[in-house]
């Protein structure tokens, strides 16, 4: 069976239609698919012109145990009847992590759920605003759906800027990360931070197709960033988790924060942040320096970071 060679796709997202989850579930296995070599799976390379890089669909097919035909349906997008079995054992041949895992389940075998669920907003109950405002020198801020920022103490904003002034469509990591030029300069590694944003936003995507506004921020980030649409193009998947930050902080200089996520356990689409750094390393230091500084900071800070 011969292929074509796979190309970067536009967005299968229109803003305020939704997610296509046909289209989303063609290219998702096509770019897992790719990134596999024979070698990588144990299949012999006889060194011949392959047409589409990384496995042909029949290598697939043949590691899963189903027929090229049946793959090959699902791969053009036809989830109808697929077996939570098959899915599990394509996702072993494609060595899906747990989250690649849950996403190709959400896009081939999708729950029912009621008209636009995910364009309600997200409220913070007070005691979790209490529980924010009692971290004394520790930066964190709950984040919710699309990336959405709904809450953050008086360490977040000496470190991250005032999200107090903004708008609050604007209090969006994806909007921030890809639209401000002051975040590209806040973060170090600025490509990990983007590439971590746009796996969660295709994470997001697979659970909430029908999510109005996340398909309108998926829309306007892809007309206005072009860094956007080269990583959208991936379809990379991926949760909150941990890890560590390096920031170039415009006061205090360099940041080594480890983060820290915690799902709600009333609310697993809303997520509390935290960040800390190593006791006695130049960045704790650096910390207690912005706490005592308290609102001179914020605002020292927030003026740092406007271009």
């Amino acid at each position: 069976m011969n292929e074509q060679p796979d190309s970067l796709q536009a967005p299968a997202v229109e803003a305020g239609q939704g997610l296509d989850r046909r289209a989303e579930l063609s290219e998702f296995l096509r770019t897992r698919r790719a990134r596999l070599k024979p070698e990588d799976v144990g299949l012999p390379d006889f060194g011949r012109h392959r047409r589409v890089p990384g496995l042909r669909r029949e290598e697939l097919a043949q590691l899963a145990g189903v027929s090229v035909a049946y793959y090959t349906r699902l791969e053009q997008g036809n989830g109808r009847n697929v077996s939570a079995e098959v899915l599990d054992a394509i996702a072993r041949a494609l060595r899906l992590t747990d989250a690649e895992h849950a996403h190709l389940t959400h896009l081939a075998k999708p729950k029912a759920h009621k008209k636009k669920p995910s364009a309600r907003s997200q409220h913070v109950r007070a005691s979790l605003r209490r529980l924010l405002d009692s971290f004394d020198g520790v930066p964190a801020y709950l984040v919710g759906r699309r990336a959405e920022i709904l809450a953050w103490n008086r360490m977040a904003a000496a470190v991250f800027g005032d999200w107090g002034e903004m708008p609050q469509q604007e209090r969006n990591w994806a909007r921030m990360v890809f639209l401000r030029p002051e975040y590209h300069d806040l973060f170090v590694d600025w490509e990990q931070k983007a590439i971590d944003i746009v796996c969660l936003l295709r994470y997001e995507a697979g659970c909430h197709p029908d999510d109005p506004r996340l398909s309108a921020l998926v829309g306007e980030l892809s007309v206005k960033s072009e860094e956007f649409r080269r990583l959208w193009a991936t379809h990379d998947v991926k949760e909150k988790s941990h890890g560590l930050k390096l920031l170039r902080h415009p006061l205090v200089g360099e940041l080594a924060l480890e983060y820290e996520s915690f799902r709600v356990p009333d609310d697993s689409e809303l997520a509390l942040v935290t960040y800390h750094a190593e006791p006695g390393s130049v960045s704790a230091e650096a910390l207690r320096l912005l706490a005592s500084w308290g609102t001179d900071a914020t605002r020292a800070g927030t003026t740092a970071h406007r271009p």
